[in-house]
């Protein structure tokens, strides 16, 4: 089913629109979520939030593409649950890994004029993406969007996991210099 017709059951509240959804971007969510949470019950509960806030978001949201929608929805579900879990026990995993990675790059913390910094950043880290050459921005999107390990990425870019690791080692130092550039403060 098209993406515009899913949408339209959204809005018309009818209850397929959450069916037809997972048809087709079902075991996508639950891939993203997978990744963020290294455990199959645990992505399985976050697809399902995913649809469920889809559902309470449409309307009024009009996503398009629905898939890049979901995708997000799915990811910020994963990465608090994720959160609440980590709280719950210290474990080093695959998303603890690659979120440490930027840590040193991009700080979490709220100082400064917090919500201005914020989108400063958005658009420092957007025209930083958009300057990048496709295949690089695609491995660090699967990096740290996805929070895919190195072998994925090196395996569905017929690479070797060294060359992943080196590109996004190098590829950080850009962002880093990027940044500075731009005055926001790493």
């Amino acid at each position: 089913m098209e993406d515009v017709r899913i949408v339209e059951l959204f809005f018309a509240r009818d209850e397929s629109a959450i069916e037809q959804a997972k048809i087709k971007y079902g075991r996508y969510c639950r891939s993203i979520a997978r990744n963020i949470l290294g455990d199959e019950r645990d992505a399985e509960e976050a697809e399902n939030d995913t649809f469920l806030q889809a559902w309470n978001a449409i309307p009024p949201a009009k996503p398009d593409p629905l898939r890049a929608y979901l995708a997000a929805l799915c990811r910020n579900i994963a990465l608090d649950k994720w959160d609440a879990l980590r709280a719950k026990k210290r474990g080093g995993g695959q998303t603890e890994q690659a979120l440490d990675e930027l840590s040193d790059i991009v700080s979490g913390s709220e100082s400064g004029e917090g919500f201005a910094d914020a989108l400063a950043l958005k658009d420092a880290m957007n025209d930083f993406l958009r300057e990048l050459p496709e295949q690089t921005r695609k491995i660090f999107l699967q990096r740290y969007w996805f929070l895919r390990s190195l072998r994925e990425i090196a395996d569905e870019f017929g690479m070797k996991e060294n060359t992943v690791a080196v590109t996004l080692a190098r590829t950080r130092e850009k962002l880093k210099k990027h940044l500075e550039k731009e005055g926001i403060q790493v």
